[in-house]
């Protein structure tokens, strides 16, 4: 049942969103949007080397969107470029594959494991996943381009 993706702890989670707006200067910006209900997430990231140092995002999406942002932006500073690509692959197979939800800092993903059985909210869900691993991206894009290259 559709409450069941609407629980307490999503709406809780999708009424305070840490580190909203953008960022002035940062490193990559990439935005993710579900073509399917029309949610948008746009994130700016900062890195020095692999670590995260500095993140804020712009969500126009709906609950499940805002709850997934929400988890993210409470524990991305301070976690490298490898964990967050293992950490969009985690929460892509707890929707598509069964898969167990992340441990440690990231568990709060666990409500979010309701959304597995509504195939049209697992877009939604992960929007915050891929734009971040999309900034990721760019960034070490940056970093292997010569220096002159860079401008």
């Amino acid at each position: 049942m559709l409450n069941d993706i609407y629980n307490k702890r999503i709406i809780e989670l999708a009424g305070n969103i840490p580190r909203l707006g953008r960022l002035s200067a940062p490193d990559a910006s990439a935005t993710a949007h579900s073509k399917l209900c029309g949610s948008t997430v746009k994130v700016d990231l900062k890195m020095n080397g692999d670590t995260v140092t500095d993140f804020a995002h712009d969500v126009k999406a709906c609950a499940l969107g805002q709850a997934s942002s929400s988890i993210m932006a409470s524990h991305v500073v301070g976690s490298t470029a490898s964990e967050l690509r293992e950490l969009r692959e985690t929460v892509r197979k707890m929707l598509k594959e069964n898969g167990a939800p992340p441990e440690g800092k990231w568990e709060e993903i666990k409500f979010l494991e309701p959304v597995r059985d509504y195939k049209a909210r697992h877009a939604s869900t992960l929007l915050t996943f891929d734009a971040v691993v999309d900034a990721i991206g760019q960034i070490e894009a940056k970093a292997k381009q010569p220096a002159a290259a860079q401008g």
